[in-house]
């Protein structure tokens, strides 16, 4: 270990850019189990270690490289999965310079260990050599010792994450999910680039085998949810954060106007030939309105649908967008254009209702403010606008019914208790629109709370 005096930072190749816009793989290589396990090696091994710290998950980061640096691939796998419940993936998705890897002590004068890169070869090798870590915990329906079930409404990060803590304390997950498959914004709204989805197939396969219950295509209306809560010891809300926020413009509803997960979703319905309702964008112009790391999704998926042109117009500066960097530079690669310091002012269409542009002004930042520059209007021209300005979480139906407090998000305890006794809430619809790291930690703290309160 301390090896990074002598091992310089090394990072997974990325396959070309006019390689990886002809389809939706992966565009990261992995490192070798060697090379990782030399990577590994440069972990300072801090007595106080700010990584654990950083991750959502406080993951063991330090015990788990320092196993993976004496090549013991399934003692840091046993670490890793001891606290995460899907690292194969946050490995692939975190914006790691900001947590784990931004508080690495080497970051300054070294370079930070690349904790998520390893993160994926360890889970892809135990995977591979069949080291199954919810296996020891196969909940068997013979079982008589504990006949407690647990509903989970979602089946997204948050979802996922409390079945797998569920199944762990022995207690049967019944996740209810409205789309035809599980995975919720891990199947249908981060693209294949960033993440396979045999690898999230891979993981709920794996949960099925050790027990959790999928229910698919099950939209829970009053009535349905009544049926739920009356059946089930407990029931954990995962709904997610779906809505869009909109720009305030008018014309929102034209023709070629979008929301980002809208249209993620349907790109991403598309090929799982579930739908042919994905934007024909072959030889369109798009403009992407955001900043984060949605808006880079988007943008890379036009390109990939054939899109002649994907702009991001952003209201701030290169430096204050709110994704994460790799992402931008991924999108830049593949050909996206950014012009900063541009809000939208007006959607421009035709007389058949069909946007054709999008108006535009420039804006300088007052006290931390975006201001309009009056007299800067100009056009972009846009076949498709997508706006991907954040997302708010749907109040369903049944809260209200049930007594469920809601004030932008599902109001929650410390121990993610709603105020309607039995039934809990984690992820996105409790804390907003945030990472998939976040929502799988939100996810494990309500299953444990859950498991808590029905004395296990």
């Amino acid at each position: 270990m301390q090896e990074f005096l002598s091992i310089e930072r090394s990072k997974p190749t990325k396959r070309a850019p006019s390689e990886r816009k002809g389809d939706f793989g992966e565009i990261y290589t992995p490192l070798s189990f060697s090379a990782a396990s030399e990577q590994a090696s440069r972990c300072a091994q801090c007595g106080n270690p700010f990584c654990h710290h950083a991750c959502p998950l406080h993951n063991f980061i330090p015990f788990w490289l320092k196993r993976a640096a004496n090549n013991d691939l399934s003692g840091a796998w046993e670490i890793l999965a001891q606290t995460n419940p899907f690292p194969e993936i946050t490995g692939r998705v975190c914006p790691q310079e900001r947590l784990c890897e931004g508080a690495c002590t080497l970051g300054t004068s070294f370079g930070a260990v690349n904790i998520g890169a390893l993160e994926v070869v360890v889970s892809e090798n135990a995977l591979e050599a069949g080291l199954n870590p919810l296996a020891p915990f196969k909940f068997e329906s013979s079982d008589t010792k504990n006949s407690k079930k647990v509903a989970i409404i979602g089946s997204g990060p948050a979802g996922l994450s409390a079945a797998t803590f569920l199944l762990r304390g022995g207690v049967k997950p019944v996740v209810f999910e409205a789309a035809p498959r599980a995975g919720g914004l891990l199947a249908y709204g981060i693209p294949g680039f960033k993440v396979q989805k045999k690898v999230v197939e891979r993981r709920v396969k794996m949960l099925e085998d050790a027990g959790c219950e999928f229910r698919l295509g099950q939209k829970i209306d009053e009535a349905e949810f009544a049926k739920i809560s009356g059946s089930f010891d407990a029931v954990i809300l995962a709904t997610g954060a779906r809505e869009p926020r909109g720009s305030g413009l008018s014309k929102e509803d034209a023709k070629g106007v979008y929301s980002a997960l809208d249209f993620l979703t349907a790109a991403q319905a598309s090929l799982y030939h579930e739908s042919e309702n994905a934007p024909d964008l072959r030889g369109k112009k798009v403009v992407v309105v955001g900043g984060g790391d949605t808006a880079m999704d988007c943008l890379r998926v036009a390109l990939r649908l054939g899109a002649r042109e994907a702009v991001c117009a952003y209201r701030r500066a290169q430096s204050d967008m709110g994704g994460s960097r790799k992402e931008y530079i991924n999108a830049a690669e593949e050909g996206a254009e950014f012009r900063f310091n541009l809000a939208p002012t007006a959607i421009v269409t035709n007389e058949a209702g069909a946007v054709v542009a999008l108006e535009v002004a420039k804006t300088i930042i007052k006290d931390g403010r975006v201001e309009l520059l009056k007299g800067t209007e100009s056009q972009i021209q846009a076949d498709v606008i997508i706006f991907a300005l954040g997302f708010g979480v749907k109040k369903e139906g049944f809260f209200s019914a049930n007594g469920i407090e809601f004030s932008r998000t599902v109001s929650v305890s410390e121990e993610f208790r709603t105020s309607k006794a039995g039934i809990y809430a984690c992820g996105d619809c409790a804390s907003g629109s945030a990472l998939v790291v976040t929502a799988a930690a939100s996810g494990k703290g309500a299953a444990l709370s859950v498991l808590r309160d029905l004395g296990l």
